[in-house]
């Protein structure tokens, strides 16, 4: 027993000082300079750093290393390596090991895929963006498969696809790069990819927001129809809820409570908080973005795009 908690207390050790410590040199060709110990710069030019990760993140991380090292010609060992690490808090780690991936497996999407996620992580739009659109280049004309969750929903049943997430997230890369027209293509990409409740509910309440901010108020409304009330949604239940307030079928009131208390994640507060912008509620939008950037959780989608449009639509 006693073994096996000094193993635990280094890996936490070692795990914590890759997340806090120094960083490494950076790479110019795959990642931007940051200052030591962090891992990202917010858009409003402040350091970010990871939070130290729990046990449970440590071990999971740790044994995915065993398994790729054992087996470092299995793709599938690689990406779990990555995503691990990414768990783990420390996002440019897993940029490095989805960067060495790529070299190893060159035709996987799928490392295209999970790279370009924590690329928006880190708030790199535009190195995102280019892994999404390699990424979509070679998944065309192939099959769709499930992809496997690494933190499952309450049913443990994953409602996403590599075709899903991959046009989901180059969207959201565009998206945050206020490139709103190749959003609105993406997002239309992955209505047609998609073949569940959640992924269509997902994807339809960010095309939504997308044709909104473009003025495009009749387009948005019949990206809508598809959602109704009664729907199989397992696990992007926010969306849903944004989805049917757009469609009147919510009010304000149910949609947000008292005092936000309604409001269920960083996501479903930026939606509120970009349907005030976009129906010229300005103060109200501000208020609702600067909220969700005290939770601090700044890896989430929501509270990347809610410091994205802080700082292009209140501090430019």
């Amino acid at each position: 027993m006693t073994g096996k908690i000094g193993i635990l207390c280094a890996a936490l050790t070692a795990v914590f000082a890759f997340c806090t410590g120094p960083a490494p040199a950076p790479e110019p060709d795959i990642l931007s300079e940051v200052p030591d110990g962090a891992q990202a710069v917010s858009l409003r030019g402040d350091p970010l750093f990871a939070a130290a990760p729990n046990e449970k993140a440590v071990v999971k991380r740790e044994e995915a290393e065993t398994a790729w090292r054992s087996e470092p010609d299995s793709a599938d060992n690689l990406i779990w390596f990555g995503r691990r690490t990414a768990y783990a808090g420390d996002y440019r780690e897993a940029v490095r090991i989805y960067t060495e991936g790529i070299e190893r497996f060159p035709d996987d999407a799928r490392i295209y895929r999970h790279r370009g996620h924590r690329y928006i992580s880190i708030r790199e739009f535009d190195r995102a963006a280019r892994d999404f659109e390699k990424a979509a280049a070679l998944i065309e004309g192939r099959e769709d498969r499930i992809e496997p969750d690494g933190m499952p929903n309450a049913q443990n049943i994953p409602v996403s696809t590599l075709h899903t997430n991959i046009w989901y997230h180059l969207g959201l890369a565009y998206y945050l790069n206020n490139d709103l027209e190749n959003a609105l293509q993406a997002y239309r990409s992955g209505i047609r990819a998609s073949t569940n409740d959640d992924m269509l509910t997902a994807t339809t309440h960010w095309l939504y927001m997308t044709l909104r901010r473009l003025g495009r108020e009749e387009e948005a409304a019949l990206a809508l129809e598809p959602i109704r009330t009664e729907m199989n949604v397992i696990e992007n239940m926010a969306y849903h809820r944004l989805c049917l307030f757009y469609k009147g079928e919510l009010s304000e009131q149910d949609l947000i409570g008292e005092n936000f208390s309604n409001i269920m994640n960083d996501a479903a507060a930026y939606g509120v908080g970009n349907w005030y912008l976009y129906s010229g509620r300005r103060e109200e939008a501000r208020r609702i973005f600067e909220k969700i950037l005290e939770n601090k959780v700044w890896a989430s989608f929501g509270y990347i795009a809610a410091e994205a449009d802080l700082v292009r639509e209140f501090e430019n």
